[in-house]
């Protein structure tokens, strides 16, 4: 986890998973737990650690699940916080002989890379078939690695909603698009109106990324999106280029966009648009936006602050870029086994997801159960998208996809403020991945 991009230190802020995935639909197979939960097996006596990177407000509701869990089993649980150095953490623990019992983890690339190094338990038979009830195959493919099952992916985040000022919009008659087309329509009337359309928060340049990552999955499609995930095409890819020249229109319009977006912080970007009074009408990046208004400005979630889904380009179908946390057991016993089934049920999702700031992947999970119909809209889009892929510039070497100063992120901030540069940008991006990907 890079504690340097913003949307990865907030968390806490979400209200709410790795290349090629498409989710299930959501059913209505939530229940709260009981005596029938599937946790219920005795563990009496026993002890286990579990870790993760949630602290705060994250970790006083996950440490509700595990107080079910232990209700149900009579196991003792002892939760430990790693912060933003899951991975470093966990890798010292390990080699240290004294590995968690299960942790919770965000990153893709350090789930195979455990699993590689023989540090991870398969999934037992019953959380397998637990996780085939209610995650589709996608979901199990994307916590397999070399054809064994290890993951259980507990938490989601949808990082492709688009919020706005519900006042700004009204007063500039803008309505909620559903194509990119409708959606550079909107920000001009809203342009027109005397606000700017658009407030963009660049400075470090991860916001960059992922608006790249969703305008890419929109127009070169999941494959090309696999195959750029792992360089296995060029930067230079005539499907980038397209990417690019979307982005150049926008980006370039200085009409639609609040000036000072090179030098504007992420955060700042969204009280722009949700202060009093506001200096722009929209602002994109993940449903961690959510919590921003909340914590940074008087707005209220839902009523002065709404989102639409990202909009479709040349006629796409619903997808999504987005980041999960999934669960893994590093020590062979029946009670970390336990745990990761009861993990992969309805059940424990259910218990966070009514605490809000929370959305499951597991399909199990009754929308009613969410607090507000801003988190169910997040859900919902994030669970009955076509498409899902995971944060692209997540899984490239750092050096790459999350530094500040370099690879993608100082390059997309350097198109940002020259987007006439094309084939330029491209040219600049397939040497930094050359160069950090080896290849």
């Amino acid at each position: 986890m890079r504690s340097i991009r913003y949307h990865k230190s907030f968390t806490a802020l979400a209200v709410a998973a790795v290349t090629g995935i498409a989710l299930a639909g959501c059913s209505s197979g939530g229940s709260s737990p009981g005596p029938s939960s599937p946790s219920s097996t005795d563990l009496s006596g026993v002890t286990l650690n579990v870790a993760a990177d949630w602290s705060g407000a994250e970790q006083a509701n996950f440490e509700k699940v595990l107080a079910q869990f232990t209700k149900d089993t009579g196991a003792k649980v002892n939760y430990t916080s790693y912060g933003s150095n899951v991975a470093t953490t966990i890798n010292t623990k390990i080699a240290g002989g004294d590995p968690p019992d299960v942790a919770v983890i965000p990153q893709p690339g350090l789930l195979t890379s455990l699993a590689k190094a023989g540090s991870l338990i398969p999934l037992s038979a019953d959380t397998l078939a637990t996780v085939k009830k209610y995650y589709s195959q996608d979901w199990i493919d994307l916590g397999s690695v070399d054809g064994k099952t290890y993951g259980v992916w507990f938490k989601g985040a949808n990082k492709s909603t688009v919020w706005y000022n519900t006042k700004v919009w009204e007063n500039a008659g803008a309505t909620v698009p559903k194509t990119w087309d409708e959606f550079m329509t909107a920000l001009q009337k809203v342009s027109d109106s005397g606000v700017p359309g658009l407030s963009i928060g660049a400075d470090v340049g991860w916001p960059l990324t992922d608006w790249f990552e969703n305008v890419y999955l929109r127009t070169a499609g999941a494959q090309k999106y696999d195959q750029l995930t792992k360089h296995e095409i060029p930067w230079t890819d005539p499907s980038v280029i397209k990417a690019l020249t979307i982005l150049s229109k926008l980006w370039g319009n200085s009409a639609l966009i609040e000036p000072g977006g090179a030098q504007r912080t992420f955060g700042d970007s969204v009280t722009e648009v949700f202060g009093n009074p506001p200096k722009a009408g929209t602002v994109y990046e993940g449903d961690f936006v959510a919590g921003n208004i909340t914590s940074q400005t008087k707005s209220v979630v839902g009523t002065d602050a709404k989102f639409f889904n990202f909009p479709s380009i040349d006629g796409s179908d619903p997808a999504v870029v987005g980041g999960g946390n999934a669960a893994v057991q590093l020590k062979d016993n029946k009670g970390a086994a336990a745990l990761m089934k009861y993990l992969a049920s309805p059940e424990a999702a259910t218990i966070w997801v009514k605490e809000g700031g929370f959305t499951s992947p597991n399909n199990g999970v009754d929308m009613s159960a969410y607090p507000d119909d801003t988190s169910r809209q997040i859900a919902d889009a994030l669970v009955n998208a076509k498409t899902f892929r995971f944060d692209m510039s997540d899984q490239a070497p750092s050096a790459f996809g999350g530094t500040a100063g370099k690879g993608e992120w100082k390059i997309l901030l350097d198109f940002y403020t020259n987007p006439s540069d094309i084939q330029g940008t491209a040219n600049a991006l397939e040497a930094a991945a050359v160069e950090a990907y080896g290849k």
